[in-house]
């Protein structure tokens, strides 16, 4: 069967600034969470490689975007990181790092790559936490003055622009299961972190908007489906619904419909969790919703009614309202841990349309992370990673039927370009198109799905 995509439909990968970019000196970088986390506890990385050591695209994006070229990209996501921008978070902007970003920007348009631009992934200047971060209503004012300052440097050239990139990952991981910094379980301030994150978008939007700049601003959300064990127990329906409104809705229903999930709502004040809110930034989050939608799927999550006694924590959690549970017939990525269910980003895309207006949408990140690539080399020094082609493949095959569906979905990205640093995971596991040798200074070379993806891109489309 040949599955043909529409004209234009955007065929790229992502990726971020703090996992690409690395340090060099005289790069006037200010320090993020991650470079404090790591000086603090470099034992918690894996194999101790830290945000410096990323696959070093400072000094090399030439030479990547080359490789771009080679491997099918029309369209690419990156972010700007705000410590490389304005070291402290606020006042003073790097020129150093205007530089860099207005280059890499041109760079890109040059070799007939479209720039899709994140403002935030993850990577909050170390001055602002310190500040309280994403509880603290001071960084969310200092969030949209930064907006404002990349609007006015790259929205000349920058037409695809995203105020965050998965904002529920650092309030899990932040606040919650301590996976990220600064590794707190408090639901309680991970509510009021999920609310400045949304605050912060919806002054960014606006600023976007007042400025006319003849683009479109949205949001990149990794969308989870929760499928319940039993559908026809409501109890276990009703765990599932409520997984969604923490995991999905939480920022799906702000960023499209300007409001908060009732569900989530009447549970956080019955808690007595509401974060701290005015009704005029409740009308700011009513009136300026997002124009596109990246949605990231990896996983879906499997839920049922709460049987289990164990707790995380002493205090209320997510997790005390349902239990996962592994479904009998799934198959998994034993690297990383996750079940792979094609048929999850179809649903998710359904979702969007049928209640969410079919806001105009695409498919923002999606991959398989495998440990020891290596193994796959052959002869000619290039990694057979059929696997990924089967992954991604069997993937897209569920996004044409969805645009068959009449889904509004405009093009698929894969996580990620080249091999990068994942956070406490370093290069623990690896999702690139190319590979990216550390032993070696960061030698690329082309995976065979990267030749596979020119393809698909060349032919919009492919035959399966």
């Amino acid at each position: 069967m040949k599955y043909e995509f529409p004209a234009g439909f955007w065929w790229g990968s992502a990726a971020s600034g703090p996992q690409t970019e690395g340090t060099v000196a005289g790069d006037g970088k200010g320090d993020s969470i991650w470079d404090h986390w790591y000086k603090q506890n470099p034992e918690l990385f894996f194999n101790q490689v830290g945000p410096e050591d990323t696959s070093y695209v400072y000094n090399r994006y030439k030479e990547d975007i080359a490789l771009m070229k080679k491997t099918g990209h029309t369209t690419y996501r990156t972010s700007i990181q705000w410590s490389r921008l304005i070291p402290d978070g606020i006042g003073a902007v790097n020129p150093e790092a205007v530089a860099f970003y207005n280059s890499y920007i041109d760079e890109l348009l040059a070799n007939g790559i479209e720039p899709f631009m994140n403002l935030y992934h993850f990577d909050m200047p170390l001055s602002l936490q310190q500040k309280g971060g994403w509880e603290s209503k001071e960084v969310v004012d200092a969030y949209a003055d930064y907006a404002r300052i990349c609007f006015e440097l790259f929205g000349d050239r920058v037409k695809k622009w995203f105020t965050h990139n998965e904002p529920i990952v650092p309030v899990e991981g932040g606040y919650l299961y301590q996976f990220h910094y600064p590794s707190v379980v408090d639901m309680k301030k991970a509510a009021q972190v999920a609310y400045h994150e949304t605050l912060s978008s919806a002054k960014a939007i606006k600023i976007y908007h007042e400025m006319n700049l003849d683009g479109q601003i949205g949001i990149i959300l990794n969308l989870t489906p929760s499928y319940p064990r039993n559908e026809n127990d409501p109890e276990d329906v009703k765990a599932a619904r409520l997984a969604d409104a923490f995991f999905n809705r939480s920022f799906l229903d702000p960023a499209i419909k300007g409001t908060f999930p009732e569900d989530l709502v009447s549970l956080l004040k019955e808690l007595d969790y509401l974060p701290e809110y005015t009704q005029s930034e409740l009308e700011l989050i009513k009136q300026n919703t997002i124009d596109i939608l990246g949605i990231n799927y990896y996983q879906p999550r499997r839920i049922m009614k709460k049987e289990s006694t164990e707790r995380l924590s002493d205090k209320p959690m997510p997790d005390d309202y349902f239990d996962n549970y592994i479904w009998p017939e799934r198959k998994m990525n034993p690297y990383r841990g996750w079940e792979i269910y094609e048929k999850g980003i179809y649903d998710c895309l359904i979702n969007v349309r049928d209640n969410y207006g079919n806001l105009p949408c695409y498919i923002s990140e999606n991959g398989m992370g495998v440990e020891g690539e290596e193994r796959f080399i052959n002869a000619d020094g290039m990694i057979e990673d059929d696997y990924r082609i089967e992954f991604v493949q069997d993937h897209l095959k569920y996004v044409h039927q969805a645009l068959q569906e009449g889904c509004n979905v405009k093009g698929y990205h894969m996580w990620t370009c080249m091999d990068n640093w994942s956070w406490t995971n370093a290069y623990k596991n690896r999702y690139g198109f190319i590979a990216v040798d550390l032993a070696e200074e960061g030698k690329r070379t082309i995976k065979k799905s990267g030749y596979w993806f020119k393809q698909v891109s060349d032919n919009n489309g492919f035959d399966a």
